[in-house]
């Protein structure tokens, strides 16, 4: 009798492998046929759809997966996300299709968070637009300000928020931080000197506005042309969450009307991005780095493989995507 043919298994998850670990190791030792395909981006839509029929399982990156894909993928049992964020799926779809989705929500967080500051003082010092302008043989000296001083307004206090709270009030005694959370965490916020308030005050009132939450129908579009216009000339604004919640446009015009000081995005509602604020000097653009270091890489790939792991073993899994996705 012939052997029944090996699971199936599609690696589509941008740099898998690129940092240290042993996460294709562990998938080969499942006994799969495993296909890794070498990208740096997310597959489209028609890309993914061609290579999904037959495949049990894949670790994903931020690709889509619409209907249109999942009904190509007649054998697929599970979407394990490389990652948190699990916007690009179609999770009700795949639900209805008898596709399980997880995620890894504690492996990017320390490698955000830390970013997320490091764009705090470059956004507050101009450090990207002196190394521009010295660069242009201009010796350019800006005054600018100490993050210490600033009022930071922090929209969504989960993994993430959290962990920037508690470098700011670690590292940069003084700085006032406001938030905005639909849960808010009090015994936290009294901890770490939190003072929780509706997301129009934080608009009106922060020198730094940074987001940290999914993205979600409530989420979509979440800075509109009015918010911006609600923030002081001198703030400035930073999305290392999900690209979709910022109005890109507005955002350019704005800095480009001098109505905002500076912005830095490392999410995109396109990506990779080409729109209108790769032309502007006070906006600080990288491509959606957050969680690239080696060792959130390593958190990333490895709870993704071990989710493909426990499928194959019939075993639970143990990230499933909270029911409210």
């Amino acid at each position: 009798m012939a052997e029944p043919a090996s699971k199936r298994v599609l690696v589509t998850s941008p740099l898998f492998g690129k940092a240290e670990g042993n996460a294709l190791e562990v998938l080969n030792a499942t006994g799969a046929d495993i296909t890794v395909v070498d990208t740096v981006r997310p597959l489209t839509e028609e890309e993914i759809s061609e290579r999904i029929a037959g495949v049990h399982a894949v670790v994903a990156g931020s690709e889509p997966h619409t209907p249109r894909v999942l009904d190509r993928a007649t054998d697929l049992k599970l979407l394990a996300r490389v990652g948190v964020g699990y916007d690009s799926i179609d999770v009700a779809a795949a639900r209805a299709r008898g596709v399980e989705v997880t995620h890894t929500p504690d492996g990017p967080w320390p490698g955000v968070t830390e970013l997320t500051i490091g764009l705090m003082i470059d956004l507050l010092r101009g450090v990207g637009q002196s190394d521009r302008a010295l660069r242009a043989g201009k010796w350019s000296r800006p005054i600018g300000r100490r993050l210490a001083e600033a009022t930071i307004g922090v929209i969504g206090v989960g993994r993430i928020g959290k962990g920037v709270v508690r470098h700011l009030t670690g590292g940069f005694p003084g700085a006032r931080i406001l938030a905005n959370d639909l849960v808010p965490d009090e015994a936290f916020g009294a901890e770490h000197g939190i003072a929780w308030t509706d997301k129009e005050t934080i608009y009106r009132e922060a020198d730094l506005i940074t987001l940290h939450v999914p993205l979600t129908r409530l989420t979509r579009g979440l800075i509109t042309a009015e918010a911006l216009a609600m923030m002081k000339p001198e703030a400035c604004l930073l999305n290392t969450a999900r690209g979709g919640m910022v109005d890109e446009v507005a955002l350019a015009a704005a800095l480009r009307e001098g109505r905002l000081a500076g912005a830095a995005l490392d999410v995109f509602e396109r990506e990779p991005y080409a729109g209108p604020l790769t032309e502007i000097d006070n906006c600080v653009l990288i491509p959606h780095v957050g969680g690239n270091t080696v060792d959130c890489r390593q958190r990333m790939e490895m709870g993704a493989v071990e989710e493909v792991r426990r499928l194959l073993a019939g075993e639970p899994l143990a990230f499933p995507v909270p029911d409210e996705a």
